[in-house]
């Protein structure tokens, strides 16, 4: 195994799990991840760091995919720990293996930053939501102060392999919209106690509109 493999596999995965497990990141989780209701499908699921904040008497059926073996064994072993008989898969945002219009709620958190094709799973979330379903995220990237975004641009070359391919300067809700969703905001602004080219948050709902 070489060395790129090895840190993929065994340090990255561990993190992850622990940038995205910081107490400021799970307060906004708490403002997101209980709005899920229905069949609900969690992009990038691995690890499971969303499941204690789904309201359980809304959630009728969960389903989740991951990239990451090794982050899945811990979403699998948490959703057994609390119960879940949900279906919990390897597989990536760009190619999402379940039907098309599935899913009453979509969750994405902390995933569009890393996925390899930003365009195609955003289309991909859009395709397995229900035509009144609702994709809930909470994504990090492109600051809104230009002197931030150079620092951001100087910086993701070397920061993307250290992060499994975190890219910092991809646009959030208007990403969303360009995908043919209407977005509306919940909230936005730099996480506190965080450096600000990994700090600019952005959290919301989005829905299908007219392509």
């Amino acid at each position: 195994m070489g060395l790129k493999r090895w840190y993929d596999a065994q340090i990255m995965p561990r993190v992850v799990t622990c940038a995205c497990g910081q107490k400021a990141i799970a307060r906004l989780r708490v403002k997101v991840v209980p709005l899920a209701q229905g069949s609900v499908l969690e992009i990038g699921c691995g690890g499971g760091l969303n499941q204690p904040y789904y309201d359980r008497d809304k959630v009728l059926a969960f389903a989740g995919i991951d990239p990451s073996r090794e982050l899945l064994e811990g979403a699998r072993r948490m959703a057994g720990e609390r119960g879940w008989s949900g279906d919990i898969r390897e597989g990536v945002a760009e190619d999402i293996p379940f039907p098309a219009s599935t899913f009453d709620t979509v969750v994405c958190t902390y995933t569009l930053c890393s996925v390899a094709d930003h365009a195609a799973a955003i289309a991909e979330m859009r395709r397995v939501l229900k035509p009144d379903g609702n994709l809930l995220f909470l994504e990090h990237g492109r600051a809104p102060d230009p002197g931030v975004v150079r620092w951001q641009q100087r910086i993701e070359p070397a920061w993307k392999p250290l992060a499994g391919g975190c890219h910092l300067t991809r646009q959030i809700g208007s990403a969303l919209r360009g995908g043919g969703l209407a977005v509306e905001p919940l909230g936005q602004g730099y996480l506190p106690k965080t450096p600000r080219i990994l700090g600019w948050m952005e959290w919301g709902i989005a829905r299908k509109s007219a392509l």
